[in-house]
Order: structure tokens, then C-alpha cells, then sequence
């Protein structure tokens, strides 16, 4: 039962968050018609509309929605990248959750970017809200994509929505050792907003998506064409791959030059040393 009431809580708040998504870019679409368009799975449509009158969300808002419900069942971790300096990869991923709409039908999408190199590690298109849908398969892929790279610390950072705070979820970022970090206003997550809009506005909306498998397939190609060939200022016009391999081969020639001259100054010390068969010969001269 409990268990119930928290996966409800969950979905509720996260569809909080994509009703203002939805409002930003359609701005006089009735909560009717946002609940039929998202069809979510435990609430039913009154309790939509009561939700939506409750949060002020029956009309078009001044401000961007970023409030996060107090309510029991819901989590809220620190901000931990508050006036953060980035300083390499890996140091804090970020990620959101957006809609898509196709043919009258919502559909999600979610990312986790590396916010240092805004390279897109693990993203996911799903017909459902649920975590095993979205946030999980997502972190699981961006985790497969840095291999064995240790990510003890690392700081993973989101809106208040359900499914970064899921039993599921918690349980896989507690494994690899990162650090929960959440924000309270939308700009306090910008990259992962930014990242929403490029990838529906810069590539998917130009994609010929007639179907769910259209999209699956277009959003693969569009976080390929992202990663690898868009020019970034922040990144010295380079695009996020290309900016990540270029600190990786820095830091390897860095190291290489360090071992070489490590292994130099063991020579000159040993050089410099007399063997212990000689130092044997001296005393006894000595003597």
C-alpha cells in the first residue's frame, strides 16, 4: 500500500513538471486536453484537473513552474553544484525529463549530459513515465558509456521529479558511490533544459517521425550528430566528443611525460651511486 501511494506521488509530481513544459509551448491547451494527450497510468482525470487548479496551472503562468510538493512520499536531495567551479568530465552529469508530441500523443524523452563537456551519455525515448522507463535506463546507459571509469563522488543532479528519487534509481547511483543533488528552480538544472530544446528543436523537428519507432530511431541519430559534430563556444568550437578525447589525450601525454621523467631521475640517482660490490672495494683499500 505504501509502496503504492509513493509510486502515485512520484508520477504526480513529475507530471507537474510537464504540464508547465507543455504550457510553455502550448499555452492555451486545456488541462483536459494535457491529461488525455499524457494518459497517465494513476490518476485519474478530475484528480488531473484538481492537481493542475491547485498548482495554478489552469492558465498560462508569468513565471516558470519550479516548485517542488512538500508532500509525504516525496524527497528532496541538497543543490551540491551551487557556485560549483566545473573543472573536468565526470565531475556532474545532469538530466531531465521532456515530452514529445507526435500525432496528438505525448511521448518522453530523457538525458543525462556531462555538464563540463555537454556530451549526451545516456538518453532515452519511452511511451511511459515510470523510472524503469525514463531516469534508469537513461543512467544505465551513460554509465555504460564511461566503461570502467571510476565515478566514486561524482555529483548527479535533477529536477525534483519521482524518478530520480525511485528505490530503483537510488539503488544504482548508491552502487556506483555519486552523490543526489537536486534543484529547486528550473535554472538551477539549465544545461538539461538546454539540452531538451536543442535536440526537439535543432534535429528532431526536421526528422520525418511518423511513429514511436521513428522516434526512437531519429533520437539516436540526433544525440549522434549532437555528440560528435556540434560546435560548442564553451568547448572552443569543438563538439563534446572531440573535446572529451582531446582532455583524455592531454592527460595521457601529461602522465607519459611525468613517468619518463621519473624513470630519468632513477637513472641519474642509480648512476650517481656506487654499486655496493665497489663500495666493498673502497673500504678495503681504505683499510
Amino acid at each position: 500500500m505504501i509502496k503504492r501511494f509513493n509510486v502515485m506521488q512520484e508520477e504526480r509530481h513529475q507530471l507537474l513538471l510537464l504540464v508547465q513544459d507543455i504550457r510553455q509551448d502550448h499555452p492555451t491547451m486545456g488541462v483536459r486536453d494535457i491529461y488525455y494527450k499524457l494518459n497517465p497510468a494513476h490518476i485519474g482525470r478530475d484528480a488531473f484537473e484538481r492537481l493542475c487548479r491547485n498548482w495554478d496551472l489552469m492558465i498560462k503562468k508569468e513565471r516558470n513552474y519550479s516548485r517542488t510538493t512538500d508532500s509525504s512520499g516525496v524527497v528532496r536531495f541538497d543543490n551540491l553544484i551551487e557556485n560549483l567551479t566545473l573543472t573536468h568530465i565526470d565531475q556532474v552529469w545532469q538530466s531531465d525529463i521532456t515530452y514529445y508530441l507526435l500525432h496528438g500523443k505525448f511521448y518522453y524523452l530523457t538525458f543525462i549530459l556531462d555538464a563540463f563537456s555537454r556530451r549526451i551519455l545516456g538518453y532515452r525515448a519511452s511511451k511511459r513515465l515510470y523510472t524503469e522507463d525514463t531516469t534508469l535506463p537513461a543512467l544505465q546507459q551513460a554509465i555504460a558509456a564511461r566503461k570502467n571509469t571510476i565515478l566514486k563522488g561524482l555529483i548527479f543532479h535533477s529536477d525534483g521529479g519521482g524518478q530520480y528519487y525511485d528505490d530503483k534509481f537510488l539503488q544504482l547511483t548508491k552502487k556506483y558511490a555519486m552523490k543526489n543533488s537536486m534543484c529547486e528552480y528550473a535554472w538551477e538544472n539549465g544545461k538539461a533544459e538546454r539540452i531538451n530544446g536543442v535536440i526537439k528543436n535543432n534535429y528532431l523537428k526536421y526528422r520525418k517521425i511518423n511513429s514511436y519507432a521513428d522516434l526512437i530511431k531519429e533520437l539516436d541519430r540526433s544525440v549522434q550528430l549532437y555528440n560528435k559534430e556540434k560546435p560548442h563556444i564553451a568547448l572552443q568550437r569543438k563538439s563534446p566528443v572531440t573535446f572529451e578525447n582531446e582532455i583524455l589525450h592531454l592527460h595521457q601525454q601529461t602522465k607519459l611525460k611525468m613517468t619518463k621523467s621519473l624513470n630519468a631521475n632513477n637513472q641519474i640517482l642509480g648512476a650517481s651511486s656506487p654499486k655496493k660490490s665497489e663500495q666493498t672495494q673502497l673500504q678495503n683499500q681504505n683499510v
